[in-house]
């Protein structure tokens, strides 16, 4: 059996591209096509596969610089041809689903979210930018809907890391989705060291994460708030933040797990497709807070590991947390419900859907 596996782009070591690992590990021998790599910047067993970019990656300066090339990216995704493939598996947030597999071919698609700039938080996005090229922006973003819509009927068979996302996809595209759980490193985020009292909140620095709402939570309670994560917001959060805020940057995994096991509780104040985070802070005996109308409501049980807010707003969020910093959590009932999200039932749950599709041939 040929495979062929699509990611987005291959920039980092995030929730997607831990995704695509554990699939890779299951074809070791197989290509990844992805719009642009950076060389360096993922997993060694992921750079290992023979990696096929697209003609985006010269554009891109060599992986450094991809988010403006947005409008060339269905393009760029549908450039690739891969005829010898019988397995297509794309793993997509952006436009990875919308490759065109060859006649005969099997295309599975696991996707993370439909592009959520275009679709349920664009808003997010453009009120971000000068009022002056919205117009030109909403137009590029109505254009990319479409394509997005008409590209999801390539997908012979498509999977949600969530409910939400499931939602998404029938919402959006008009299919329906199963939904495996994404794989988490439980094996390696446990419970340790001594805790503190600060808030955590683990983010990429972009406006749908609602950093700035984390700051606000934590000055309410007069909380100590630590944040891990770069991005293009870092100056303006930097302006709101109070002495009592720390920026962490990225950190590597071992610092990770220490922020996971001093702080009193996760703090995710935004709608997540599905919170690999949460998952983390639950396997290191951490308990989370997060939005009842979220991906977080597939790992966060309300009274149970954590609380979730019924509403978006600070104050929901406040009353939240303040539930959570109120009681004693059980290290160990929050661990057991991380391992459910464990990677090797990420594998085992994938693997069961290909002998499902009649692909049966992935080693263990």
């Amino acid at each position: 059996m040929r495979v062929a596996l699509v990611h987005d782009w291959l920039t980092g070591m995030r929730g997607g591209e831990w995704v695509l690992y554990d699939i890779a590990r299951l074809f070791p021998d197989a290509p990844i096509y992805t719009l642009v790599h950076r060389s360096g910047s993922v997993a060694p067993l992921l750079e290992e596969h023979p990696i096929r970019t697209s003609w985006l990656q010269h554009l891109s300066f060599g992986g450094r610089r991809w988010r403006y090339l947005l409008p060339l990216m269905p393009a760029a995704a549908e450039s690739f041809a891969f005829p010898d493939a019988d397995l297509v598996i794309s793993t997509s947030h952006c436009v990875a689903k919308g490759v065109i597999p060859p006649p005969g071919a099997f295309h599975l698609s696991y996707v993370h979210t439909p592009m959520r700039y275009v679709w349920d938080q664009r808003n997010q996005y453009l009120d971000h930018l000068p009022r002056v090229i919205r117009p030109i922006i909403e137009t590029r973003f109505a254009r990319l809907r479409q394509w997005d819509m008409v590209s999801s009927a390539r997908v012979d068979r498509v999977v949600a890391n969530s409910r939400l996302v499931a939602w998404r996809i029938k919402h959006y595209w008009n299919r329906a989705a199963e939904v495996i759980s994404p794989p988490v490193a439980t094996e390696y985020f446990t419970p340790g060291g001594q805790r503190g009292q600060n808030l955590l909140t683990v983010a990429a620095l972009v406006p749908y994460k609602r950093v700035e709402v984390a700051i606000a939570v934590a000055r309410k309670l007069g909380r100590p708030l630590e944040i891990v994560g770069t991005g293009p917001r870092m100056r303006s959060l930097r302006g709101l933040a109070g002495p009592d805020v720390r920026f962490l940057g990225w950190l590597d995994r071992d610092e990770l797990r220490e922020a996971y096991r001093r702080a009193a509780a996760l703090l995710v104040p935004n709608v997540e497709d599905f919170g690999m985070v949460s998952v983390e802070a639950l396997a290191c005996g951490t308990p989370a807070v997060g939005l009842a109308a979220s991906g977080t409501a597939d790992v966060v049980r309300g009274g149970v590991e954590g609380e979730l807010a019924e509403e978006s707003s600070v104050d929901s969020l406040v009353e939240a947390t303040a539930r959570v910093l109120e009681r004693e959590w059980d290290s160990e009932q929050l661990r057991q419900r991380a391992d459910l999200f464990s990677r090797e039932r990420f594998r085992t749950r994938f693997r069961f859907l290909l002998d499902r599709l009649g692909f049966g041939e992935a080693p263990p």
